[in-house]
């Protein structure tokens, strides 16, 4: 692979620099700490001084360490060589592709720098490549289709999601075009096409990959592989029956299916006997470590017994998708593309993470299918961005309040909450027991009873009338009408049912 001189080198990060800030954020092994700190507060015009021997000066307290720093051989392979095919590295970067059986890696947020840059030939000196073997040239479709965007929230830092126009061959001379591993591919319901993720082996950064394939007609869309998280704050009797109008007596959900994507749950819980109609698990091979986030979700929809949900008699269609509180965009879609096939009518999807364009078009799809979509709106605060999928058109975006109608303080706010519910300190089911649960996740799974109670007694509902009726009975909490906080505010299940076509 052909190496670049010094200040070539230097030119070219400093041009990097100025096309993409997401691209400050490094751990090549040859930066000192000196300049690791010099480059997470460069411009472009100062960004290549960081990365002189002994850079990470002007002002930053430089080390004077002299470590030479030379282009990490990733970067080479995005321009074209004028003397014909670009030369292979002669080393290789070290790998960052997690073992296959832990699809959910500790994500960096925001972090395009897929591994470790190469090691490389100091500044100071430019050795003429090796001849390349010829059977190792370099991949043929690394020139950059589009500039590289920046990229919101967490994302599984050496993966793309990608939907091709065609079955595994296809997929297959993409992946060589662009150096790039199928990791796994398969036909989605949702999508109409083929998923395929694509490992990055060589440490390319997420988004230089996305701007490649940007230029290839085999591909129709390309996203990062974001990470999502549970919703669930800090751990009475169960208030939530009084406050959303449902009669605990009268209340039922039989013959309603709901599908739940979450975690793990306790299928042995007295308040989910025979309450179970399937389970998928999405992340096969991965160890079960907790159960009480899904336990809690299922039984605050259907529980029955000694502890009564708010939908007794409806049947749960399990998805198990996260570990660890956390799952990626890969996972999600094929737990998606699992409940849509299912016998239900409303989806709780009581996660949240950034906006991705596949996640977006499955829930249209879903949507269209006739599926009620419900989603918790998030807790990570007033001054959060949007979560997703909740923020989607067409998905029942759900704030959580408290026994006096209060909204939780930790909720996300924005003009894309719905309605409210309750979902501070509710008593539920968890794993060998019952607890005081806190979250918009919660919630979501009172909302998502309420509506199966709805369809029992209607089910010719379709998922357009939910929702509109849903918006027009609300008890209104905060600012005349809909509002940020609040929504069209506090579900009113009684009203709702009573709505006329």
């Amino acid at each position: 692979m052909k190496r670049l001189g010094g200040r070539a080198w230097l030119m070219l990060v400093a041009a990097l620099f100025a096309a993409s800030p997401a691209f400050a954020q490094t751990n090549d092994p040859n930066l000192t700490p000196e300049q690791i700190d010099c480059l997470s507060k460069a411009t472009a015009a100062t960004a290549a001084d960081c990365l002189k021997p002994g850079g990470g000066g002007g002002g930053a307290g430089g080390s004077g360490a002299g470590a030479s720093v030379g282009l990490p051989d990733m970067l080479v392979d995005l321009f074209a060589n004028p003397g014909g095919p670009s030369a292979p590295s002669t080393t290789s970067p070290p790998s960052t592709v997690p073992p296959s059986s832990v699809p959910v890696p500790t994500p960096n947020p925001q972090r395009g720098d897929g591994g470790q840059a190469s090691a490389s030939d100091p500044a100071s000196s430019t050795p003429s490549p090796p001849a390349p073997p010829p059977n190792q040239a370099s991949p043929q479709g690394t020139a950059l289709a589009v500039a590289p965007r920046a990229i919101e929230g967490a994302f599984v830092p050496d993966e793309v999601l990608v939907t091709v126009d065609g079955g595994p061959a296809v997929a297959q001379a993409v992946a060589q075009s662009f150096g790039l591993d199928i990791r796994s591919q398969r036909q989605s319901l949702l999508l109409g096409t083929s998923l395929v993720r694509y490992g990055i082996p060589d440490g390319r950064p997420v988004p230089i990959v996305l701007a490649q394939l940007a230029g290839d007609g085999r591909t129709t869309a390309r996203e990062p592989n974001h990470i999502y998280e549970l919703q669930q704050a800090a751990a009475a009797p169960n208030f939530a029956f009084q406050r959303i109008a449902l009669d605990e007596a009268e209340a039922n959900g039989e013959n309603v299916g709901i599908a739940v994507i979450d975690t793990a749950l306790d299928d042995t819980h007295p308040a989910l006997k025979d309450v179970i109609a399937g389970e998928f698990d999405a992340m096969p091979g991965v160890k079960i470590t907790a159960r009480d986030h899904a336990t809690s979700v299922a039984g605050l929809i259907a529980g029955k017994g000694a502890f009564k949900g708010m939908a007794p008699g409806a049947k749960i269609f399990h998805a198990r998708a996260f570990e660890g509180g956390k799952s990626n965009m890969g996972i999600i879609l094929d737990a998606l593309d699992w409940a849509a096939a299912q016998d239900v009518r409303i989806v709780n999807m009581s996660f949240v993470g950034p906006k991705n364009a596949l996640l977006d078009q499955a829930c249209r799809a879903a949507r269209a299918r006739g599926l009620i979509l419900v989603a918790a709106a998030g807790n990570n605060g007033p001054g959060a961005p949007y979560g997703y999928p909740a923020a989607y058109n067409g998905v029942i975006a759900v704030t959580a309040t408290d026994a006096k109608d209060a909204l939780m303080k930790q909720a996300n706010r924005g003009p894309y909450v719905y309605v409210s519910a309750p979902g501070v300190d509710l008593m539920a089911p968890v794993g060998g027991g019952v607890d005081l649960v806190t979250g918009t996740s919660f919630a979501a799974a009172v909302v998502s009873g309420a509506i199966a109670n709805i369809l029992h007694k209607s089910p010719d509902r379709s998922a357009d009338w939910v929702e509109k009726a849903l918006a027009d009975t609300a008890v209104d909490l905060g600012e005349k009408g809909r509002d940020a906080d609040f929504g069209f505010g506090l579900i009113n299940t009684k009203a709702a049912e009573a709505v006329k076509e």
